[in-house]
């Protein structure tokens, strides 16, 4: 019996985090829409999407943020933010973590997404993984939003690694850009959000979602030859971060 309320107690769970994410933007529709007519009101609809979106499914799942941070972020600086990618609480805690306006680069199937999928669309840089003309595209777009004085957020794992892999490899994409527009690479490690909400349907609850922004790697002298090296660099300070907490 215990088990049947606690199974319903997920449901419930799921359904109101989508009520969540579907009720803001409802709601502010009209202001969201103008402020993605044009990217120069980009800026205009990160604060929107930061302050009345994200915040408002963390909090209303019960997922109270608190952020460390080993290094601040300038304002108006562009940078290369890289996390793990466990759930899709994810958008919304690094939406929370950096006030610098920044722009996703995803995957094309999250336009599938009811509601969230047409914003996506229009302010997120789409990737098709499998398409090699879809991954050169990426990079000329994202040039432009860097010249537009905002910053990149990639999720280098290409996608949700499956239960037993605490980090999957890292793909180079995201370290090859940061080489070549000279930005810093910030390092983050989400430590709970698969915990509060994964991808395995009958689970999760609310609760802490701690997130580490680390130092950050300078690429003002790297070549693109030094991609692999930052690559694996990167990645082994959040998995060091990621296989301590789990010691914890």
């Amino acid at each position: 019996m215990f088990a049947i309320f606690k199974n319903i107690g997920h449901v419930l769970y799921r359904i109101w985090f989508y009520i969540l994410v579907a009720l803001p933007i409802f709601i502010f529709f009209p202001f969201l829409l103008a402020t993605t007519i044009s990217e120069k009101t980009y800026k205009q609809f990160f604060w929107l999407a930061r302050n009345l979106w994200a915040k408002t499914i963390l909090y209303g799942m019960g997922c109270f943020p608190k952020i460390v941070r080993e290094q601040p972020m300038e304002k108006g600086k562009s940078y290369m933010l890289i996390a793990n990618h466990t759930s899709m609480l994810d958008i919304m805690l690094m939406l929370f973590v950096s006030k610098n306006p920044f722009v996703f680069v995803g995957k094309k199937e999250l336009v599938k997404i009811p509601v969230f999928g047409f914003f996506y669309k229009r302010v997120c840089i789409m990737v098709d993984r499998d398409n090699i003309k879809s991954r050169t595209g990426v990079y000329r777009r994202a040039q432009r939003r860097l010249a537009q004085g905002l910053s990149i957020c990639i999720f280098p794992e290409g996608g949700v690694p499956e239960e037993h892999i605490i980090l999957d490899v890292f793909k180079d994409g995201a370290f090859k850009m940061a080489i070549a527009h000279k930005i810093p690479v910030v390092p983050i490690t989400f430590y709970d959000n698969k915990k509060r909400f994964p991808f395995t349907f009958l689970s999760g609850g609310p609760g802490r979602v701690r997130c580490k922004v680390h130092s950050f790697f300078e690429t003002g002298i790297l070549a693109e030859d030094d991609k692999t090296t930052l690559r694996e660099e990167v990645r082994e300070v959040i998995l060091k971060e990621l296989t301590h907490r789990e010691t914890l």
